[in-house]
C-alpha cells in the first residue's frame, strides 16, 4: 500500500470526499435529515475550518519551510509554534472541519459517514508517511514534539 503514499494531494483528497458525500446525498434524498440552522451551522464551520487551515499555512510561511505536502522530506524545519501547539496536523484538521461543515449543509447522514473515510485515508497515506520523514529529518526533536502534541487535537 505504500504506492499510494504521498500520491495525491490531500486537497484533491478533501475534493473528492466531498464530491463522495454529495453524490451520496443526492442518490438517497429520502434519508435527508431536515435541519433547520443547518446552513448558518455549515457557515460557521466552514470559517472555523478555513481559518485552521489559514493559521497552519501562517505558521509554515513564518516558518519559511516548505508547505508541499507530497515532499515531507524537503522541509527545513520542523514547526511547532502557533497552532502547531495544539495540533501535529492543523492543515488536515482545517479540511476535516470544512468537511464537517458541508456534511452539515447536506444534513444527510450518509455525508457524515464519509468523514471518517478522510480521516482514515490521511492518516495512512499522508500523516504517517509525513511523521517517519519528520523522525528521519528532526530525530529526538520530533519524537519529543510528537509525545507533547496530538496528531489531530
Amino acid at each position: 500500500m505504500r504506492a499510494l503514499e504521498h500520491r495525491i494531494p490531500p486537497p484533491l483528497v478533501g475534493l473528492a470526499t466531498a464530491g463522495l458525500m454529495w453524490l451520496l446525498a443526492r442518490e438517497f434524498p429520502q434519508y435527508r435529515i431536515p435541519a433547520p440552522g443547518a446552513t448558518k451551522a455549515a457557515i460557521l464551520l466552514a470559517c472555523i475550518g478555513a481559518a485552521i487551515d489559514l493559521a497552519g499555512l501562517a505558521a509554515f510561511l513564518k516558518a519559511r519551510t516548505p508547505i508541499n505536502p507530497l515532499k515531507p522530506e524537503k522541509a527545513t524545519s520542523l514547526v511547532r509554534s502557533g497552532i502547531y501547539r495544539h495540533s501535529r496536523n492543523p492543515m488536515y484538521l482545517g479540511m476535516l472541519v470544512l468537511l464537517l461543515a458541508w456534511s452539515a449543509y447536506l444534513a444527510h447522514p450518509a455525508a457524515f459517514a464519509a468523514l471518517p473515510l478522510f480521516v482514515l485515508y490521511i492518516n495512512r497515506f499522508q500523516i504517517e508517511p509525513e511523521e517517519r520523514a519528520m523522525a528521519k529529518l528532526f530525530g529526538a526533536e520530533f519524537d519529543d514534539y510528537r509525545r507533547r502534541v496530538r496528531r489531530w487535537l
